[in-house]
């Protein structure tokens, strides 16, 4: 197994005091409370998996030209693969105690780090906004519900979004940032709550429909059109990818969350229960209520709020539609709140708290006017491929780095140490090797998600991003390597059995 970093809570204070100033504060600073167990990691996966924005990208297969049966595999596959890479990304950050931001001194340099930090952070602003256009949508749904008075509000827009909309947008922005300024263990309580409540109106809409239509009227053989086997299997792949891609971004920081594990074995049994076993479950009621739409209302619906509002029973929907909103809080909070708020606050520590950074991120969302990325389900695929193209050579450089090239090893108090004597100082605070094999990357991957012809290459922007960059840096740091093989960390560096 890796070697671990074994960090003393009783001297942690007089460690931390030592650190610089320009690296860290209170948040940054390795933590003394790693007391999550293999639920809170459950939980987290939860409330990440059950969103709307989940079921709106799990439903959109379908318009791909997938069987029900077909759709439910490749969502299983794909989050098979995203737990194997859960399992990977937790590790660094849980031996050192810190969140992404910080882990990422390990690769690209003390200073070097604020650009996968930054990068993260741009992309919190696209997602937070997507997932609370999603939930305000919701709440306008049950504001016309009981005020149908209000649709007048409806009919004009600015920036593509009504004024009613508007309203609802706002709402929910306060929403998340009420339970986001109460801390970490406020955002802990709350998803684990958020998570397993939307459960309950998933199971119930499915049992609704299957009431309504009868076993009869749920296919899994059902599909938008038909193709040849050649088609199908591509699709296939193409689906499963786009899985990874949706699940990119809170995986990519999922260190911000596994540094409070107790222990890697709770956090490998958290996202074990937490994704193949839970996104199964979810994937199953996903598919029966897409596919009972079909019967009962003569078109394949992949919105769940519109397959809510269409109960008929006021009550029931107001239920329905409120819990989503829960849901799609809490995955907003975890997924998006939390990792720029430790990436913009890595960037100037004394000037950027976890609050302004997640406040920044807040604000930043409004001015992408995200419901206009969101639109369709052939737009919904085109933002996880540019997505993808940023997260996917980020992951690829981290991972090579902390296995491969360090090891499997990593010195905490050189995270914080500003000085060339430090063992991440590498050329003025900063890794050009990283940095060289990011940026050709990232640049390829952009370009095959904006040329038309490499469409269908782009859903596998992410995949590319990953092995390019990983590849690359592997290639450029392989003298490191072996001077890393070679050399034994004495004093900061234990070993640790899982």
């Amino acid at each position: 197994m890796p070697n671990s970093q074994s960090v003393n809570p009783a001297s942690a204070s007089e460690a931390h005091a030592s650190y610089s100033p320009r690296l860290c504060n209170e948040d940054l600073a390795p933590t003394r409370d790693q007391n999550w167990s293999w639920y809170n990691i459950f939980s987290f996966w939860m409330s990440d998996v059950h969103s709307m924005g989940g079921y709106v990208v799990a439903a959109s297969f379908f318009t791909l030209g997938l069987a029900s049966w077909q759709v439910l595999l490749c969502l299983l596959v794909g989050i098979c693969i995203v737990q194997i890479c859960a399992n990977l990304v937790a590790k660094p950050s849980q031996m050192a105690g810190v969140p992404y931001a910080v882990i990422c001194r390990q690769a690209f340099g003390v200073f070097g780090a604020n650009i996968p930090a930054v990068i993260r952070g741009l992309i919190a602003f696209a997602w937070y906004g997507i997932q609370t256009y999603l939930a305000a949508n919701a709440l306008m749904l049950v504001t016309l519900k009981f005020w149908p008075a209000l649709a007048p509000m409806t009919q004009s827009s600015w920036l593509g979004l009504s004024q009613l909309g508007w309203i609802c947008f706002g709402i929910m922005w306060l929403l998340q940032a009420l339970v986001f300024w109460h801390g970490m263990s406020a955002i802990k309580r709350f998803i684990d709550v958020a998570g397993p409540a939307v459960y309950v109106v998933m199971v119930a809409l499915a049992g609704w429909i299957v009431w309504q239509t009868g076993f009869d009227g749920i296919s899994f053989t059902l599909a938008s059109k038909q193709m040849s086997v050649g088609e199908q299997s591509w699709q296939m792949i193409t689906a499963t990818a786009l899985v990874v891609s949706y699940f990119s971004g809170p995986l990519l920081n999922f260190g911000d969350f596994s540094r409070y594990g107790k222990s890697m074995g709770e956090i490998r049994r958290g996202n074990r229960w937490g994704l193949p076993f839970n996104f199964l479950l979810f994937s199953i009621v996903t598919v029966v209520i897409v596919s009972g739409t079909q019967s009962l209302f003569g078109k394949m619906i992949t919105d769940p709020i519109e397959t809510v509002s269409m109960v008929g029973n006021d009550l029931a929907v107001a239920i329905g539609l409120l819990t989503m909103i829960t849901a799609t809080i809490g995955i907003n909070i975890v997924a998006n709140f939390v990792s720029p708020a430790f990436d913009f606050s890595n960037c100037s520590p004394q000037k950027i708290s976890f609050r302004t950074g997640g406040m920044i991120a807040a604000v930043g969302s409004v001015l992408l006017t995200p419901w206009n990325l969101f639109q369709s389900p052939e737009l919904i695929h085109y933002t996880l491929d540019v997505l993808g193209a940023f997260i996917g050579p980020l992951f690829g450089i981290l991972l090579v780095d902390f296995y491969l090239i360090k090891r499997g090893t990593v010195s905490t108090d050189d995270l914080f140490n500003d000085t060339p004597q430090g063992k991440y100082w590498y050329r003025g605070g900063f890794n050009p090797k990283a940095i060289a094999a990011l940026l050709p990357a990232v640049a390829i991957g952009l370009v095959i998600s904006f040329i038309p012809s490499l469409h269908a290459v782009a859903n596998f922007s992410w995949f590319i991003g990953a092995f390019l960059s990983g590849g690359a840096y592997r290639w450029i740091a392989r003298h490191e390597r072996a001077t890393a093989a070679a050399t034994a960390y004495t004093g900061k560096v234990v070993l640790q059995k899982d």
